[in-house]
């Protein structure tokens, strides 16, 4: 119970970069206070307890703003960052690494008993007010756009967005590993959202990188046809991006979350 524990506070840390310490994580956390009444409520659900492990949900849905449903199966490490609205039926099943943002509905189409709602693979990241309706699969690492209606299985590692819900097919090309690289450098993190998804901030970012990448590539071209037309060219190197001058963008990205 103890290691738990341990893993659903540290998963709090590894994906909220707003938390401080395990005191604030404890007291101020709506996720994870459903979380912990739901492992308690699943096990009253199996031991045979329904009225008091449905009892104990409603309570934990009252303090939280989050409904989780007793029969629900989740794994290890999960985490609902906010949390307000998130409603997740009876025969979920969510694996380990999940992330869950507000208004979140993992529900049924069908009022015929037996598996109704879906299945979340490992790592899958679920986006807010995203709905994820009826008895299929998301595979393994697959990422659900904010407000996207999903009424069918998503492949792994697949990103959908839209209503309804469709999977966004991208080319990979060599500019995905050099704008990776100038983000890491920038410290540029779009909030969970990939270039696939429309966010306008997100685009304008990653044109900005691309725009970067052609002056740096043409600078270079420049420093090297100077050296070969005077031996005396010294080729200065760039300045060192600082990490403190985007401060103002990950506090913006951070607001926005």
């Amino acid at each position: 119970m103890f290691r738990h524990l341990r893993e659903d506070i540290n998963s709090v840390f590894h994906r909220d970069p707003a938390a401080r310490n395990t005191f604030e994580v404890l007291t101020n956390y709506p996720g994870l206070h459903a979380l912990l009444i739901h492992r308690f409520s699943h096990w009253l659900w199996n031991a045979g307890l329904k009225w008091l492990a449905r009892t104990l949900s409603t309570l934990a849905r009252w303090f939280t703003g989050i409904e989780i449903h007793p029969g629900a199966t989740i794994g290890h490490r999960f985490f609902i960052d906010h949390g307000m609205g998130v409603v997740i039926g009876e025969t979920t099943v969510i694996g380990d690494d999940v992330t869950l943002y507000q208004g979140v509905t993992l529900g049924g189409t069908s009022w015929h008993k037996g598996k109704r709602h879906p299945t979340l693979g490992n790592g899958v990241v679920v986006g807010a007010g995203a709905k994820i309706l009826g008895p299929f699969e998301v595979g393994e690492g697959a990422k659900v756009g904010s407000n996207s209606v999903v009424t069918k299985e998503v492949p792994a590692g697949a990103t959908v967005v839209g209503i309804p819900g469709r999977v966004v097919v991208k080319k990979k090309s060599e500019d995905d590993a050099r704008r990776k690289v100038m983000e890491e450098r920038m410290g540029f993190d779009a909030y969970g959202v990939t270039e696939e998804m429309p966010d306008p901030m997100a685009r304008s970012m990653r044109a900005l990188l691309d725009h970067m990448h052609v002056v740096d590539d043409r600078l270079e071209n420049m420093c090297q046809a100077l050296r070969k037309v005077s031996s005396d060219y010294q080729n200065g190197e760039l300045p060192v991006l600082d990490e403190e001058d985007f401060d103002c963008v990950r506090d913006e990205t951070e607001e926005r979350g």
